[in-house]
C-alpha cells in the first residue's frame, strides 16, 4: 500500500536488527504467497469483492496472520484492487467484475508476529491489448532496475532517477503524489522512497534499512485525483496505470527482497 508523499519533514529511520530481518523475511514470504495463491482466481467474471474475500480467508485461516489494510485508517477491505485507470488503493466490491482485457494490481500486506510484508503484482485478464501489456512490463522493469541499485552507500535519489528515466524513456510518466515507504513494525514509516529524482541526492542507504519500492507508472499524465470514497486514486486523464511493489532490506553488501516470488531472482 503506497504512502502519501509528505513534504518538509525530518526523517527518523529505524535500522532493523538481524532478528527483525528474520521476522520481516517471514512476513514478506507470506505476502508473496498470497499473490501466488490468488493468481488462478484472477479471471474475467470474478468480482474484486470475491478476490478480497479469498485473500482474507487465506491470510487469516491458512497463514494465521493479519491483513494489514483492513481498518487501517478506515480502509474497509483486506487487499487493494486497482483496475485499469486506478493508480492505487482501489477498494474491492461486489459490483465491479473483471472483464476481458483488464489489467489489475492486487496489493497485499500481511502482519505476522507484529511485522509487515507489503507487495503488489499486476495481473492480466484474458486478451490484454499490447499497449497495456507494454505498460505493465515497463513498470516491472522500473522496479527491478531500482532494486539492483540498493546497497549501503547508494542514495534514495539513485532509486528515483533510474525509475523515472526508464519510464519517461518509454514515453510514460511517474506518479508524484504517492511513494514507497519504510516498513517494519509500523506499516508506513521513514524513509519516503520517491520514484523520481536525481542520482547522488537524498538519504544514504545503510545496512538495516527496510522499505518498499513501488513505482506507479501512467500511460498519460502523472497527475492523479482522489475519488470521493477518500481512498481510490485514479489517473487524471483516465488513461491506464500500472504498479509493482516489493519489500526489501539493505544488507551489508546489497539487498534482500523479502517479498520475492519463486519466478523472480535477485
Amino acid at each position: 500500500m503506497a504512502g502519501l508523499l509528505t513534504l518538509y519533514r525530518r526523517m527518523a529511520v529505524s535500522l532493523k536488527t538481524p532478528e527483525e530481518f528474520d521476522k520481516m523475511r517471514v512476513a514478506g514470504k507470506l505476502a508473496s504467497e498470497v499473490l501466488e495463491m490468488i493468481d488462478p482466481h484472477v479471471v474475467a467474471g470474478i468480482s474484486t469483492g470475491e478476490l478480497d474475500r479469498i485473500c482474507h480467508q487465506y491470510i487469516v485461516e491458512q497463514q494465521q496472520a493479519i491483513p494489514a489494510p483492513l481498518n487501517y485508517r478506515g480502509f474497509p477491505k483486506s487487499v487493494c484492487t486497482s483496475i485499469n485507470q486506478v493508480v492505487c488503493h482501489g477498494i474491492p466490491d461486489d459490483k465491479r467484475k473483471l472483464k476481458n482485457g483488464d489489467i489489475i494490481n492486487i496489493d497485499v500486506t500481511v502482519i505476522k508476529e507484529g511485522y509487515h510484508g507489503d507487495t503488489s503484482k499486476m495481473f492480466l485478464v484474458g486478451d490484454v491489448p499490447n499497449h497495456a501489456r507494454r505498460l505493465v512490463d515497463i513498470t516491472q522493469e522500473c522496479l527491478y532496475r531500482a532494486i539492483e541499485l540498493v546497497r549501503p552507500g547508494a542514495r534514495l535519489g539513485d532509486i528515483g532517477e533510474v525509475i523515472q528515466k526508464h519510464a519517461e524513456g518509454n514515453y510514460y510518466s511517474i506518479v508524484r503524489d504517492y511513494c514507497g515507504h519504510g516498513i517494519g513494525k509500523v506499516f508506513h514509516e521513514d524513509p519516503q522512497v520517491l520514484h523520481y529524482g536525481r542520482a547522488g541526492t537524498g538519504m544514504e542507504l545503510q545496512e538495516g534499512m527496510c522499505f518498499t519500492i513501488e513505482p506507479m507508472v501512467n500511460a498519460g499524465t502523472f497527475k492523479t485525483k482522489l475519488k470521493p470514497d477518500g481512498w481510490t486514486v485514479v489517473t487524471k486523464d483516465g488513461r491506464l496505470s500500472a504498479q509493482w511493489e516489493h519489500t526489501m532490506g539493505v544488507t551489508a553488501d546489497g539487498v534482500e527482497v523479502f517479498t520475492a516470488r519463486p519466478e523472480e531472482s535477485f
